[in-house]
This record gives structure tokens, sequence and C-alpha cells, in this order.
């Protein structure tokens, strides 16, 4: 028997992304009551180009659990946009001098850069304020939208996205000498499991919500985002390492510049990067409940371990 080929990731947002793109837009398409250069500074940055990889986790979840792709992209696009809209919101922040002091963010300099930094916080405050907006206006039924509403502000609080920022900005707490470098670990990974972690695993959980999934289903897509979303952060922090500046389009080599905990600053190239295999090897393995309509979870995993931005 010939099996059918596993189709690649680039085949998969072929068909996504424009869609995506296009909801983006439609969403900051504001009332004159905004102020333009308001809208300028939104627009710059959540429209500025971009893997898309969380709205795409939304949509391929819900696909996972049965939709169909034109019933998935009118049910759970609105989720999709919710959680890119947060994911930009963060960036934005993010790069501020306060924070990260980044001047460069996706090919482009930074939200302040162009527009200074009070419209910056004020651009990245309007995002989190429209991505609850978008989810309860457009997602249905109320109860669904309530439940993707509670999900995605947990994922974006204090005990997640913004905790585990806080926790990266007082630089991790490390523990000196070699007894510490588990202990780093542990810290590093608790980090990472409340930033990067949280906001994979709740687009997969706003993806199932839409979808109405099954117990079970939902557990197979959390267990699939712990491991993907950990090993998005391994890579990262390798690309940071030994990644091309102009096809990431953000500097690299500056989280060692500020002596910030990384995965290959504890454990090393060789071992982060075969950490990060075993993880998507895990993630893969989670999905093999959901069968076949799977298989755009799994291309986007193995993506996350090729990518080179």
């Amino acid at each position: 028997m010939v099996q059918t080929p596993i189709p690649s990731y680039s085949e998969l947002a072929l068909h996504v992304l424009p869609k995506i793109e296009a909801a983006l837009a439609a969403c900051t398409q504001f009332s004159g009551d905004c102020p333009r250069s308001l809208a300028e500074a939104i627009r710059y940055s959540l429209l500025a180009p971009a893997k898309r990889l969380r709205p795409q986790l939304v949509l391929m979840a819900a696909e996972a659990c049965g939709g169909q792709l034109a019933e998935v992209i009118a049910n759970a696009m609105p989720a999709a946009c919710a959680v890119e809209m947060i994911h930009t919101y963060s960036l934005i922040h993010d790069d501020l001098p306060a924070m990260d002091d980044d001047d460069l963010r996706r090919g482009r300099p930074t939200n302040h850069k162009v527009f200074g930094e009070g419209l910056a916080i004020l651009a990245g405050d309007a995002l989190l304020t429209l991505a609850f907006e978008v989810l309860a206006r457009d997602v249905r039924p109320a109860a669904v939208a309530a439940a993707c509403c509670a999900a995605l502000g947990e994922a974006a609080g204090a005990t997640a996205l913004v905790g585990g920022q806080a926790d990266d900005l007082a630089g991790g707490g490390q523990v000196e000498g070699l007894s510490g470098t588990q202990r780093n670990l542990e810290i590093l990974e608790s980090i990472h499991r409340r930033k990067t972690g949280a906001m994979f695993l709740v687009s997969l959980r706003l993806g199932g919500l839409t979808a109405r999934a099954a117990d079970w289903q939902m557990r197979a897509l959390e267990e699939y985002g712990r491991r993907m979303g950990l090993a998005f952060q391994i890579v990262d922090d390798l690309l940071d390492v030994g990644g091309d500046e102009v096809a990431l389009g953000k500097r690299v080599g500056k989280d060692a510049d500020r002596g910030k905990l990384t995965f290959p600053g504890l454990l090393g190239v060789a071992e982060s990067r075969a950490r990060a295999e075993r993880l998507i090897g895990e993630a893969c393995q989670a999905l093999e409940p959901l069968g076949t309509p799977a298989e755009g979870l799994a291309a986007l995993a193995r993506f996350v371990l090729e990518r080179d931005r």
C-alpha cells in the first residue's frame, strides 16, 4: 500500500496565511475616533511580515479536532487573530528601552523607534484590549467566546506571559557554580513555559474550544503544545547564537551580551539541539490519537525544528 506523503509546512501555510493576513487587516480598520497616528502604529507592528505560527496553531488545532478547513476558518479565525494581537502587543512592549531595549523586529525598526515610546505603549495597550473585543464579539456561541476569553486572559496574565517576562527581566535569579546548572535549567524552563509556552498552549486550546473538542482531543493538543513550545524556545536560543540577523529580522547575540539564561549557555549547542529534536519527536507522538487531521500540526512541529528565522 502506498502511503500519501505528509504535506510540508510550507504547502499547508500557503492555504491559510493569506486568510490570516486578510483577517488581521480587517480587524484594524478603525473608525475616525481612533487617532491616525495610533492606527498607523498598531498596523505597523501587527501587519508586519511574520510567520503567524500562533494563529496557524489555532486553525490547525481546530482542524485536528475534525473541522473542515472552510468551517474552521469561519469559526476559529477570530481566536487566531486575537492570539496574534496578544503576541504582537507583547513584542512591542518587550522591545521598549525599559524592557529588552531592541531596535529591530520582524526585519523593521521596532515600534518605539518609529513612533516614539509613548505611542508604542499605547499601540500595545490597544492590541491587548482589541484581542478580547474580537473574541467576545465574533466567536460563537457566547459560552465558547467566554471560555476563549478566560483561557487567553490566563495565558497572557500575571501567572503566565507577564509573570514569565517579569522573571526574565529580573535576570531569572541565576544560581552560580556547577551545582546550580540543574536549578538554572529549571528556572529557564519555568520562564519559557510561562512566556513562549503559554501562548503556544493557549493557541491550541482556543482551536480546540472553537471546534468543540472532546476532552481526549484537548489532552492530545496540550501534550503536543507543551513540548513544541519548549522546543521552539530552544531553537530560538540557538538562532540567537548562530542565526543570521537578516533572516531572523532581529538582532542576534543579544542574550549572551546581557548575561541572560539560555539553553545553549547552560547545555551547549549540541545538547540543546538534541533536546529540541527529542521534544519535537514527543510532540508528534502526542498527536497520534488525533490521526490524519493532525498532519498540519506535525508538519508545523518539524518546521519549528528546521526554521532559520
